[in-house]
């Protein structure tokens, strides 16, 4: 028989069963340089993600209680009112009074800016009205309006604590004409000469789930009629812890008749005997802070104390009204808010991100809050957490750090 070149099936069969053995063997050895790749890309693209969600907390937590800084009412608005809500407010979707939330928070602050005046005439006494304002120190020179321009959000307060917000629907010369952004406002006619209007910053931030990405998003809100804008997407955590200060507020024995305090060691104070505060949800010489000792009729604190030395943490019961408030500026205002809340002094925030990958997320557990698709640890990237804490320095009252 003649002698024939090539190979017998058998050959070929085992010599493709050793190249698979070898090609499986090598792609074994590729497989995790290529997961670790990919897990390397990802942490990076989440660390960012937290740096971004970290910074625009910060930026706005650490202005909040920033309050007017020229003319005579000068002073943080954190030693008035509430800078720093554990609730959505003066948003386009707000939480009802009294709400407590530790995934929600919202800052109010006065920023840069020169629309800084006192009122000259009445405050508006309904949801929309006119007001003239009295320009002071700092406002552009041939400018009666001080700056204020129409779609600007406004703060209204004077020196008891009550505020209100509004849009600025029109300007006139020196006349403003204002929308309120709440339900009823808090007080019918501000006192001209004793009210401040300012430009005002009111930043809320949430979670929001969307349903097209299917991913988590930390939310930004401005003031009433402005867009949510999301901040950074798979957020799957946030939390707010709140430490306050012990002592209640006392007065600081500037007389209560006097034109510029400080009257308290923070916190609105107290009318003088015989009169009401501009609410009258208080009896005369009473206030959401202060009551009068039924011997001496001096004020004295509403508070309790908490504690001795630094600060505390403030509980749920103690930010919501109910271990019984007291409410400012009283219990049946539409803003109303704890007196607790004045105690704020440092904010603990929280962040929680998770890969936006999810062939590198396992299954739902204490590493993911959202479970992925891979199936092998190799791949698994955890979600990672970030918390840090912001002491506000315009909420630096009472002698404390």
């Amino acid at each position: 028989m003649t002698r024939q070149e090539g190979f017998s099936v058998l050959e070929v069969a085992v010599a493709m069963a050793l190249l698979a053995v070898v090609l499986a063997q090598v792609f074994a050895l590729l497989d995790p340089g290529a997961g670790a790749l990919a897990r390397q890309a990802a942490s990076i693209d989440m660390q960012q993600r937290l740096r971004v969600a970290a910074d625009a907390l910060y930026k706005d937590l650490s202005m909040s209680g920033a309050g007017v800084y020229q003319g005579a009412a000068a002073a943080p608005l954190g030693s008035l009112l509430a800078a720093v809500l554990p609730y959505r407010h003066a948003s386009s979707a707000d939480d009802p009074p009294g709400s407590f939330s530790r995934d929600r928070i919202t800052v109010m602050y006065v920023p840069t800016t020169v629309a800084q005046a006192t009122l000259a005439t009445p405050g508006p006494g309904a949801g929309t009205g006119n007001v003239d304002i009295a320009p002071g120190p700092g406002c552009p020179v041939g400018d009666p309006a001080c700056g204020f321009r129409v779609g600007m959000t406004v703060l209204v307060y004077d020196a008891s604590g009550v505020y209100d917000t509004f849009a600025v629907d029109a300007v006139h010369g020196g006349t403003l004409t204002l929308r309120s952004t709440e339900r009823r406002v808090a007080l019918a006619a501000y006192q001209p000469h004793r009210s401040t209007i300012t430009e005002f910053t009111n930043a809320v931030y949430y979670v929001k789930h969307d349903p097209v990405a299917q991913a988590d998003q930390l939310m930004r809100a401005g003031g009433a009629g402005e867009a949510d804008v999301p901040v950074v997407d798979h957020v799957v955590g946030v939390r707010f812890d709140y430490y306050g200060d012990p002592q209640p507020p006392t007065l600081t024995g500037v007389p209560l008749a006097d034109a510029a305090g400080p009257w308290t060691t923070y916190g609105p104070p107290p009318p003088e005997a015989g009169q009401q505060i501009p609410t009258g949800g208080y009896p005369a010489g009473e206030n959401c802070t202060f009551a009068r000792d039924p011997v001496m009729g001096t004020p004295v604190p509403r508070l309790p104390v908490l504690g001795a030395g630094g600060l505390v943490p403030l509980a749920a019961a103690q930010l919501d009204g109910s271990d019984g408030g007291p409410w400012c500026p009283d219990a049946v205002a539409d803003n109303r808010w704890d007196a607790d809340l004045l105690r704020v002094r440092t904010v603990e925030v929280t962040l929680r991100i998770e890969s936006a990958n999810a062939a590198l997320r396992g299954p739902a557990s204490v590493l993911f809050a959202h479970g992925g698709t891979s199936r092998g640890g190799n791949r698994w990237l955890p979600d990672q957490e970030m918390r840090f804490q912001v002491a506000p320095r315009n909420l630096r009252f009472g002698g404390l750090p």
